[in-house]
């Protein structure tokens, strides 16, 4: 637990920095299932989102530890009706955050209002590493960050638990965004149980009949159990949305513009019949 402390107490933001220029490099370097150009103005492009959210956070996290904190004070949450390990509560808590996380996902992509600020991360026609930071700030604070106090109010799950759970979900955010080959027997073992890169590149397919799918961000299993989890072959993806596929439309303030602009949602369902993009 001590090792857990003190991993947990590494500043977020050294953890994302370490890790963009960890697979933003493999990228590089390897052999990646598709080729893409301009990849150091994309990675511009993609880390003045994570500027922004940074600068954003100094405020709302405050905010929502003291939220968490003044819950767990106040005993409240189904967590606190049953005496557990700690190691098995850690555990549990971690999962309710993800469990969570499923839920508004999938509201982000069936609720209009809530689109229009998620399309921005799937606007991304040339997915690698940095699409991670390419997310609407504001949906990033108002609507997940408010899930969690809704993870904590219902389940009782802490401030410690959402640490371990943010500290997971950058590796497998990494992971999963990541231009890069991973063995094909990882969708059969591991991924059983946790998200694999395949599995997120399908959600990532620009067609919406795959988009709508595949919400979980770190166990599968949300998906599998809640009729949501979709595979199609690699060499079928074609990433991105069309009301976004030019080059104008990626752009970093077209972007943070774009979920105040009336923008027509394709409703595409051709099923498995993407372009290969290597």
């Amino acid at each position: 637990m001590d090792l857990l402390n003190q991993l947990l107490g590494i500043d977020p933001n050294y953890i994302v920095i370490g890790l963009i220029a960890l697979f933003f490099s493999l990228e590089q370097i390897m052999l990646t299932p598709f080729t893409f150009n301009k990849r150091v103005y994309h990675l511009f492009q993609n880390v003045l989102f994570q500027i922004i959210l940074v600068i954003l956070n100094i405020f709302f996290v405050t905010f929502q530890v003291f939220t968490i904190e003044w819950l767990n004070e106040n005993n409240i949450g189904l967590l606190y009706l049953i005496t557990l390990p700690l190691g098995v509560k850690l555990c549990i808590s971690v999962a309710l955050y993800d469990l969570t996380a499923y839920w508004i996902h999938r509201g982000t992509h069936k609720i209009p209002l809530l689109w229009r600020f998620h399309r921005v991360h799937h606007s991304d026609t040339t997915m690698d590493a940095s699409t991670v930071f390419r997310f609407h700030p504001i949906e990033l604070i108002l609507v997940f960050g408010t899930g969690n106090i809704i993870t904590a109010a219902l389940f009782g799950t802490d401030v410690f638990s959402m640490a371990l759970y943010y500290f997971l979900l950058y590796l497998f955010f990494f992971f999963e965004h990541a231009n890069l080959n991973y063995p094909k027997w990882l969708n059969s073992t591991l991924g059983l149980l946790f998200v694999m890169p395949d599995h997120h590149r399908v959600h990532h397919q620009q067609e919406q009949f795959y988009t709508d799918s595949n919400y979980a961000d770190i166990l599968i299993i949300w998906d599998r159990l809640f009729g949501t989890f979709k595979m199609m072959p690699l060499e079928k993806m074609k990433y991105g949305l069309l009301e976004f596929d030019t080059e104008e439309k990626q752009s970093f303030l077209y972007l943070i513009k774009s979920p105040f602009i009336q923008i027509k949602r394709n409703k595409s369902t051709n099923k498995g019949k993407g372009n290969n993009q290597s």
